[in-house]
This record gives C-alpha cells, structure tokens and sequence, in this order.
C-alpha cells in the first residue's frame, strides 16, 4: 500500500465534486470497482445533491448505503483544507479550474495529500507548477492534472510506445487522435475559458519555463507540426495545441527511457479534407468569438455545465489515438482505443488514477508531475484490466 501517514487518515480516495455530470459517473465507476477494504467519500457544497447520488448508487448497490458525504466548497479554504486532510488521494471534477482549482491544489500540496483531476487547461497546470509544485515536493503530496480524455491516452500510450523502441537513442513519436464523440456544458465552458485567456496562458507558459530545472545532457521537445496528409494513418493530421503534448513533453524531461533527444507532434485525424477544412475554419471562429467577452457569455448559455451527452450516445461513442515512433533503426506502430473518451472512459480513468495513487506500490516522486511519471506501469495496467486497448499494431 502506499498511503501517506499509515491509518490516520479516515478516506484512501475522497471524490470532490461528485454531483457534476462527470462527478456522479466516475461516482458510480468507484461505486462498482473500489475494492474491498478502499475507504472512499463523496464530496460537494450541497448535501442534499449529495445525498440524492448516493440513494441512487445504493439502488444499485446496498453497500453504498454507508457511504460518506463531505461538505466542501470551492470557495472555501478551511473546507478544502479539511477536506485534503481527510484524504490520502482527493480526485475532482470542479471546474474550469482557472477559475475554482487552485485553493484545492494548495490544500493537498500543504497536507501531502495526492491530487488528480481533470483539467486541460495549460494556464492551470502552469500556475499551479509556479505556486505549489515547491510545497508538494516538501510534503511529498504528488499533483496529477489531466487524469481523463486529457492527457491519460496521449501521455501513456507515448509511455507505452517508447517502451517498443530501442533505449538511449533519439525518438521521434507523432500521435494522432480520433472521435466521434460529442462534449458536455462543463467541457465546452473550459475550453471556453481557456481560449478566452490567450495572454494570461501566454504568460503563465514563459514564466514556468524560466522555473523550470533545465535538462543537462538530454533534450525533450512537442513542437507543434503543420497540417498535411499523414501516409501513416491515411487521413489529414491537424495539429493540435492542447495540454496533451505539453504533458507528454514533461514525462519525457523527467523520465530518461525516453531518449537523449525527444520529440512529439500530438495531431487530430481527419479523414476527409473537407471535414478537415471545414473543422479548422469553425475552430478559428470559436477562438475569435472567445476574446469578446459578451460572445463568451452568449456560447456559455449555449451549454449548461452540468450537463452532457445521455447514455445512448455515450455507448455510440469510441476514440482512438494512433503513435507512429521511430528510433534506432526501428518503426512502430502503437494505438490506445476505448469508449466514449470524454464521459465514460474520462470517468474511469479518473477514478482508476486515485485508486491506483492510493492503493498501488508506485515511484517515489512529489511535486506536480504527470501520469506517465507518478503511475507509468501501474495505470497502464489498470486501464488494460478496466478495458481500454493498448496494442502494438506493427513493427519494421
């Protein structure tokens, strides 16, 4: 077991914000699949919703009749220090966390409690590394961001495919990712949000980079590539500028199986140019129309957070993200593959990160690391265990 402080804690896992859309799905994840002996909690600011949840968990199964229900308020310090106190791991789902996050990353980086959550947010993740990582590293409290869609495939199916290639040589890895699920009101209002603040991101980004420890001897980079039709994968590789390969360039600095010299392009795939054209030009609109603050406003009231896609349309929903990795005279081709990415597997992959920060023998690390670095081999295993696919597809 690897739990801070032995048995004084009363939780191994305490879920915050557990009423949201995603809350009450990964909820009912741990409701079926916390082992046995796992001392896990609900938590949120209204009881009665949380109450509400766990009837509804119980209906399904009688164990969750004792379930704890925790008070806890984004906006409240004392709460979420009490909260992070309580626990050994604290999984949430509150966001955008630009906005609602950090008081909780600076409880558990102050109590040495192990953090996951949700966010793709660049901005955050930059701050929360200037503000806490420093702290957490003396508590030994391990922050984990991107725990869902974002960045758990992309950063461990990377991890997974440098591990087919020939060690201490330079690797080149490109991913390409695709969907046909749709988002909730909580997705959109973050992505909002983080398009909205081009200038704050910019700065957070230059300033974590004049912090960060420079790597001596090696050289890990995720440049962002330039549209083109990829051979590899038969469709039009778009780049993508989102957290993903931002955290797959932070476990490849901290993890030297990675190479002596890294690089990753993280792209979407789309089969046909006109989707691909069409999907550029509306994604260009959206980030325009996210600087005006009442365009913001009026696409926010579009989505209600809170709200996401019903259960059919989650089961129509799949992902797949292929890796194309060369190095050593060695090609691979690797592909992760799962369910609905953005609700049902989000879900699973969170709550299956806090089982294993709580339950799992892992690396000794602390600070604000990522997946592949705080859990590598062990959530690797566990999603294969809880169904999604991780295959090497061919090799020359």
């Amino acid at each position: 077991m690897n739990r801070q402080n032995g048995a004084q804690r009363p939780y191994d896992v305490v879920l915050f914000g557990a009423t949201g859309f995603v809350g009450a799905l990964t909820a009912a994840y741990l409701a079926s699949h916390a082992p046995d002996g796992c001392r896990w909690a609900l938590a949120g600011r209204n009881r009665a919703k949380l109450e509400q949840l766990r009837n509804h968990l119980t209906a399904t199964d009688p164990r969750c009749a004792d379930l704890p229900l925790l008070h806890a308020d984004a906006d409240d310090a004392g709460s979420l220090r009490e909260l992070a106190e309580s626990a050994h791991v604290v999984a949430t789902t509150v966001g955008p966390y630009v906005w609602y996050g950090e008081q909780l990353v600076a409880a558990c980086a102050e109590a040495g409690t192990d953090y996951a959550d949700l966010s793709g947010e660049p901005e955050f993740a930059d701050r929360m590394f200037l503000e806490h990582d420093a702290r957490a590293r003396e508590t030994g409290a391990r922050i984990v961001h991107a725990c869902g869609f974002d960045s758990v495939p992309h950063d461990l199916g990377v991890y997974f495919t440098v591990q087919q290639l020939p060690e201490d040589v330079p690797l080149r890895i490109d991913g390409f990712v695709r969907s046909n699920a749709v988002f909730s009101g909580g997705t959109f209002a973050s992505a909002l949000t983080a398009m909205g603040r081009g200038p704050q991101m910019l700065r957070a980004a230059k300033e974590r980079r004049l912090h960060e420890p420079r790597l001596v001897g090696r050289r890990a980079r995720a440049p962002l590539g330039a549209p083109h039709f990829s051979a590899e994968t038969g469709t039009w590789a778009l780049p993508l500028p989102t957290l993903d390969a931002r955290t797959v360039e932070r476990s490849a600095r901290a993890l030297p199986r990675y190479g002596p010299d890294f690089r990753y392009r993280h792209y979407a795939s789309v089969k046909h140019l006109p989707v691909a054209l069409g999907g550029t030009a509306a994604l260009g609109a959206l980030i325009g129309a996210a600087q005006l603050p009442a365009a913001r406003a009026w696409l926010m009231d579009r989505y209600e957070p809170g709200s996401g896609p019903d259960a059919e349309r989650r089961h129509r929903s799949w992902f797949t993200v292929r890796f194309v990795g060369e190095g050593g005279g060695r090609r691979v081709f690797t592909e992760v593959s799962g369910g609905d990415p953005g609700y049902d597997e989000t879900a699973k992959m969170l709550a299956e990160s806090a089982l294993c920060l709580a339950l799992d023998e892992l690396p000794t690390v602390s600070g604000q690391v990522t997946t592949a670095v705080a859990m590598g081999d062990a959530l690797g295993g566990r999603l294969r265990a809880a169904g999604l696919g991780f295959r090497v597809a061919a090799v020359r």
